[in-house]
């Protein structure tokens, strides 16, 4: 019984140690689902893009001119090419726009993007609506073109992130106003795309360890 008892305390203290805080597991916007050249609005956040589309609701909401795009190779009016999650993608018509994700999230903020043109910015902040504290700041430098798939100037998109501390609710876009286009863009990682939390693996083999030791222990 004694040892019975300390295996059940050793997992849960590898439970209460993985304990989630604010946006533990990463979210993805791939913006698929949405029209093209439509306003993304609530789509993520429980309402409708602004030709009716609906999406998941998230909690994340646009402010300012943010419109999703598709590839004109699959039939939209998109000049890129190589997305990293076909078709559709994310630009703004306006030279500062927000995003607001009224949850908080932690540990990083990450996106692909192409910017054949002209630099840009990312400011991360502690409060919706760029209020609070200022917690990181990512330059976006240009980025390379290499033709599309076959067509599109706006190719390759380039891998991002940026780590900080605390929680963040609000992102302002700075100086991307119809330069910039954004893909995969994910809370709660500096890797953008979602990829199985390390956390999990170590929960998992934590507990399949103790399981072949209380296994042994009994023959």
């Amino acid at each position: 019984m004694k040892f019975r008892f300390a295996i059940g305390v050793l997992a849960l203290t590898i439970l209460v140690g993985l304990a989630p805080t604010a946006s533990a597991a990463p979210v993805l916007l791939t913006f698929e689902g949405l029209r093209d050249l439509e306003p993304v609005g609530g789509f993520y956040n429980g309402g409708t893009g602004g030709f009716g589309s609906v999406g998941p609701n998230l909690g994340v909401g646009f402010v300012g001119g943010s419109l999703a795009i598709i590839d004109s190779d699959a039939g939209g009016s998109g000049n890129f090419g190589h997305e990293p999650s076909p078709s559709t993608v994310l630009f703004f018509l306006e030279a500062t726009a927000v995003m607001n994700y009224a949850a908080g999230f932690d540990t990083g903020f990450s996106f692909y993007y192409s910017a054949v043109n002209r630099p840009g910015s990312i400011n991360v902040w502690s409060g919706l609506n760029l209020t609070g504290s200022l917690l990181a700041t990512l330059a976006l430098p240009v980025t390379p073109m290499d033709g599309g798939d076959p067509n599109g100037n706006f190719s390759p998109f380039i891998a991002i992130g940026v780590p900080f501390g605390g929680t963040a609710m609000s992102i302002d876009f700075g100086g991307t106003a119809n330069q910039i286009a954004f893909d995969n863009v994910t809370f709660g990682s500096v890797t953008p795309g979602v990829p199985e939390p390390s956390s999990m693996v170590l929960l998992l083999s934590g507990l399949a360890g103790l399981t072949g030791y209380a296994a042994r222990r009994r023959r």
